[in-house]
């Protein structure tokens, strides 16, 4: 069977999981320093079952957090793509856009042209009349990609699923509207 490719750009392939993005997944979710704007890393067993709710999401709805495989090498790289986020707030239900990718992959601009395809996929494929993204408020790398790819703030937040007096929990907040692209 041939895997299913959602998202293709210049440099990168947007695709299902597959069970050889695994354990480059569970180095990805240990590294601290890729860790550093989530609470903790991730054990081996939750980094499977992350996949497997990621796999089964792309199923359910034909977009999600894709697995980011680089053309040139065919490495896996991470994660981009569109999701439902799991936590009530002022601007939920919505459809989020967010990124991870391995270290060696940032800098290079892999996680603005993964993110602006997975964009045009939203608003063109899938009709998404508006897409958020959030950080917490410490995460400038993250917020550059937001502003790249033209997303507007919309102010803070407190995360429902982080614990008072965490310094994750504050967020920022930016948005982005099928008629603005």
């Amino acid at each position: 069977m041939l895997d299913k490719v959602y998202v293709e750009t210049h440099r990168l392939i947007l695709r299902q999981w597959k069970s050889s993005d695994e354990a480059p997944y569970i180095v990805l979710n240990q590294d601290k320093e890729v860790m550093r704007y989530f609470p903790t890393t991730h054990t081996k067993e939750e980094s499977l079952l992350q996949i497997k709710r990621l796999s089964k999401h792309i199923d359910d709805y034909g977009y999600g957090f894709f697995a980011v495989e680089r053309k040139d090498n065919h490495e896996f790289m991470g994660f981009t793509g569109l999701s439902h986020p799991r936590f009530e707030s002022y601007f939920t239900p919505c459809v989020e856009i967010g990124w991870r990718l391995s270290k060696q992959n940032w800098g290079q601009g892999f996680a603005t042209e993964a993110a602006m395809a997975c964009l045009k996929l939203g608003f063109e494929e899938f009709d998404i009349p508006e897409i958020y993204s959030f950080t917490t408020v410490s995460n400038t790398p993250s917020a550059r990609v937001m502003i790249k790819i033209g997303m507007i703030f919309q102010g803070y937040f407190e995360h429902p699923m982080l614990d008072d007096g965490d310094d994750l929990k504050t967020h920022i907040l930016y948005k982005i509207n099928k008629e603005s692209v």
